[in-house]
């Protein structure tokens, strides 16, 4: 059995920088070549620390930047214009995907992953929409569904 680091999660063996015992061949096969551990040396933790370090000082970087977009998303409201029927019911419908690019019209870039929509829009009207800008940090849009 050999001692390693983690320097990814793992569902199976834990958290980041946990100190796990698995057997040689899994180690020197697949977690270490893999990069998802270190062999738990003095050395090794030593470099772990570093990376740990370094790792949360960009962190913090990424959630101010984080913060900061989200003051701004916070005061915008976008308009998404769709063909509607008269009853006010879209054809076909508002997607993350239509949010994030009424964001780029805007010059804010955000994945689609981070829209978070419960479901497509599907009538017009104002929708509050979450954006996941970091795993700490949301901000909410008005969304305004028109009829084009």
């Amino acid at each position: 059995m050999m001692k390693v680091i983690l320097m990814e999660d793992s569902v199976k063996l834990g958290k980041r920088g946990a100190v796990v015992e698995v057997k040689d061949g899994y180690a020197r096969n697949f977690l270490i070549p893999q990069g998802v551990a270190l062999e738990a040396t003095e050395t090794n933790m030593k470099v772990y620390e570093q990376h740990k370090k370094k790792n949360e000082r960009l962190n913090v970087k990424k959630k101010e930047q984080a913060q900061e977009l989200q003051k701004e998303l916070q005061k915008m409201s976008l308009t998404i214009a769709q063909e509607a029927k008269d009853d006010e019911e879209l054809f076909g419908s508002v997607t993350a995907g239509d949010v994030v690019a009424a964001l780029a019209r805007e010059n804010r870039q955000v994945s689609k992953e981070s829209v978070l929509l419960d479901e497509p829009i599907r009538k017009l009207g104002v929708y509050p929409v979450k954006v996941r800008l970091h795993p700490e940090v949301e901000a909410e849009i008005k969304v305004w569904v028109v009829k084009k």
